[in-house]
Order: structure tokens, then C-alpha cells, then sequence
């Protein structure tokens, strides 16, 4: 099954997030695009992070955006 435009939104959410520092979160401005708005406020409902417009990652989004932003790497042209 391929990913969803909402999925991949998601995920591209998820790899913004630094995983070095738990006091790093994001923001998500008002002037942000549609897509991301939108998918920030599904990561909220779906328990991964903090605030609908971003904040911090909980102990369930620092697992997806860890497994995320390594599956980036694998993926990531030579």
C-alpha cells in the first residue's frame, strides 16, 4: 500500500523534529502551508506530539519520528 499525501505530510512533520534535544520542539505557523497545518494537527490527535501547531514530541512521536527520520537516511541518495 502506498503512502498517503496525509502520510507523507505527516512524516515530513516528523523529520523536522530534532532527536539530539527533548527541549527542542516546533511551531507551526499560522502562515504555513495548508498541508502542514493540517498534518500537524493529526500528529497531535494521534498522541505524538504536544500542542496541535506543534510543541514537543511525545514518548510515542519520539519512536515515530526516530524510526522516520532513520528510514530518511536509509533512503537518502548517495
Amino acid at each position: 500500500m502506498p503512502y498517503s499525501p496525509d502520510i507523507i505530510a505527516e512524516l515530513n512533520i516528523l523529520a523536522q523534529f530534532n532527536l539530539h534535544s527533548n527541549q527542542e520542539g516546533i511551531k507551526v505557523h499560522s502562515s504555513a502551508g495548508p498541508e502542514a497545518i493540517a498534518a500537524t494537527q493529526r500528529l497531535y490527535a494521534k498522541g505524538l506530539i504536544s500542542q496541535a501547531d506543534g510543541g514537543y514530541l511525545t514518548s510515542l512521536g519520539l519512536t515515530a519520528s526516530e524510526h522516520t527520520q532513520n528510514l530518511l537516511q536509509i533512503l537518502k541518495p548517495e
